[in-house]
């Protein structure tokens, strides 16, 4: 059975991050998307502080497919350089697991 991975990137906005969320499962490099609306960003870029309201989004996949979701991921985001970060996870849910297999 493969092991999960989560990849965690914030969009500038909702429906910016539905569509690369949607992509990614129609690509099969996904299972799931969780989209966390109206979170507030406080981060250096640039040399500059900004502060911007953003969406979060927290996608499961599979291990072996982290490094492609990652990439499709930054090809399909808005920003010019998506703070997007991927990790192979310790443990899942059997279930959780078994649903990851189903990834075409």
């Amino acid at each position: 059975m493969s092991e999960a991975a989560l990849i965690w990137c914030p969009f500038p906005d909702e429906d910016s991050a539905a569509a690369a969320a949607s992509a990614l499962l129609d690509e099969g490099l996904i299972a799931c998307a969780n989209l966390l609306p109206a979170m507030r960003s406080l981060y250096v870029w640039n040399g500059q502080r900004g502060d911007a309201r953003e969406t979060g989004a927290l996608l499961k996949t599979r291990a072996d497919r982290l490094d492609a979701a990652l990439a499709r991921l930054c090809e399909l985001h808005p920003y010019e350089t998506p703070a997007a970060v991927g990790w192979r996870c310790d443990a899942a849910a059997p279930a959780t697991l078994g649903w990851l297999e189903t990834l075409r």
